[in-house]
């Protein structure tokens, strides 16, 4: 089978050298600082764009700017596996990480928004560290082939397919006929609610580290957080701030670009952001219930519940102390809603909403023709008709997504975790949601470096598989793939 190896080395080299780029901004706060992290930061960021160059100027000169289907596939795998690997060195030259497999998993965990940390104190860290950490988290919300996408202009036949790839999983509406405008806005819109964030912390009174990192791992739904006992000492006001943004990061990008240039009935007439209004505020209330029922004052369980509904459906797995897990109505909400996702289309994980209500609307029209065998029923959404290929789509997603989680569950309990804690572990990672207080409530533990090495390993790969949406890593793996064409 012919591969464009050329393109593929050319477009991989770009995001590199954008990776070096970003680093050049924890190296100024180290420097600054003084925590001395900035010669490491600095070596990584030298590291990455001599790869970088020779992947591009040298392997990749001369490429052909076209680029088709099943290449997509593979240069979205290649990406999603060169990128972290790289985006590892600067925990292993700076010593906080000094196994190279926790190196790794940190920087995957990072990259795929998950927010599993290896970092057992990052109290502790350098500065310069800590926002990098921050920002491999805010570089993989949107995905790592939309800035290849954004970066490529000259990418015409073919950007199409890199999109479909990034979200192989589900149908995310464009913003423009082009490709390439289509991710610039969705990145201008990004970058802005970034900025916005940043400000309003620094406003509540947070130091600007903390209001950085925070930021870029809200908006990404990352989770990753400076301190080791999670948002423990944090005001009010910015809990609150925080609980409003995670929420935003779970709606589509698109639905709040449309917001935001004031076309106000797509809000309105969207479906699935009516589900996720409802599905948010049913959540919340069962929480505070079980929250109330177990002693907690109502005012405290609604704030708590709030902020945890918030942080767990859009998967951010930002936490604080709490014992609304610890009663079984809000430890079964928790885990459903570690499975359910946000809005498709967010930088959020999980299975989504749009895919939940296309699939129960398939359902409910086939019980109707069982009664009416004649009736000609479609699936819509959005008052849209759905394609029956993408209704089937959905269900082998669902299928493997179940697969992944039995699998990744069983591999964990081989490296020591009993039955209920595996589970939790497997949902949460391929959610992408990382750290959640029901992995407590099961009587884990959110330390993650106890781990074993084939645990470790094992929730890498659930990673990748949940952030690509598993179509992506599948599709290289099968016979039909390497056929000849």
């Amino acid at each position: 089978m012919f591969f464009n190896y050329r393109l593929i080395s050319r477009l991989t080299g770009t995001m590199l050298l954008v990776l070096a780029a970003a680093m050049l901004l924890p190296v100024a706060v180290s420097v600054i600082t003084g925590d001395g992290a900035q010669y490491p930061l600095l070596l990584s960021a030298v590291v990455m764009a001599v790869a970088g160059l020779v992947m591009r100027c040298l392997i990749g000169r001369r490429a052909v700017y076209q680029l088709r289907e099943h290449e997509s596939f593979w240069i979205t795998a290649v990406i999603w596996l060169t990128v972290p690997l790289f985006g590892s060195l600067p925990y292993l030259l700076s010593g906080t990480l000094g196994d190279i497999t926790d190196a790794i998993f940190e920087s995957f965990s990072g990259f795929t928004t998950t927010g599993s940390s290896v970092v057992a104190n990052p109290q502790n860290c350098q500065a310069g560290i800590l926002l990098w950490r921050a920002i491999t988290q805010w570089i993989g919300g949107l995905g790592l082939v939309l800035f290849v996408v954004a970066f490529s202009r000259r990418l015409r036949e073919g950007s199409i397919q890199l999109y479909d790839a990034e979200f192989s999983g589900t149908q995310q509406r464009k913003l423009h006929p082009k490709i390439a405008v289509s991710v610039s806005r969705m990145w201008r819109i990004y970058t802005f609610i970034t900025l916005l964030l940043i400000a309003l912390l620094i406003a509540a009174g947070n130091p600007i580290l903390d209001s950085l990192c925070l930021a870029l791992s809200t908006v990404s739904t990352g989770g990753f957080m400076t301190g080791g006992g999670g948002l423990v000492g944090y005001s009010d006001l910015t809990l609150g701030i925080l609980t409003f943004f995670m929420f935003l990061s779970g709606v589509n990008v698109a639905l709040i670009y449309n917001v935001s240039t004031f076309h106000w009935r797509r809000l309105r007439y969207s479906e699935e952001f009516v589900v996720y209004l409802v599905v948010f505020a049913i959540a919340v209330g069962l929480c505070t219930l079980g929250g109330t029922t177990g002693g907690m004052g109502f005012l405290q369980a609604l704030r708590d519940s709030t902020f945890h509904i918030a942080s767990t459906i859009s998967t951010c797995g930002f936490y604080q102390p709490t014992d609304l897990c610890n009663s079984p109505l809000g430890a079964s909400v928790t885990f459903l809603l570690i499975l359910c996702g946000a809005m498709a289309g967010s930088t959020g994980g999980g299975l989504k909403l749009r895919r939940i209500m296309t699939i129960t609307r398939y359902i409910r029209n086939y019980f109707t023709r069982m009664l009416h065998p004649n009736a000609v029923i479609s699936i819509k959404i959005d008052h849209k008709t759905v394609a029956g290929e993408y209704a089937n789509k959905i269900f082998g997603f669902m299928f493997l997504f179940i697969c992944f989680i039995i699998g990744g569950a069983f591999l964990l309990t081989i490296g020591g975790s009993n039955i209920p804690e595996a589970f939790c572990l497997a949902a949460a990672n391929i959610s992408n949601l990382g750290p959640s207080p029901l992995i407590n409530s099961l009587g884990a533990s959110l330390d993650y470096t106890a781990l074993p090495v084939l645990s470790k390993w094992t929730l890498i790969v659930l990673m990748l598989a949940g952030r690509l949406e598993i179509f992506a890593i599948i599709a290289i793996f099968t016979p039909a793939y390497w056929r000849k064409r």
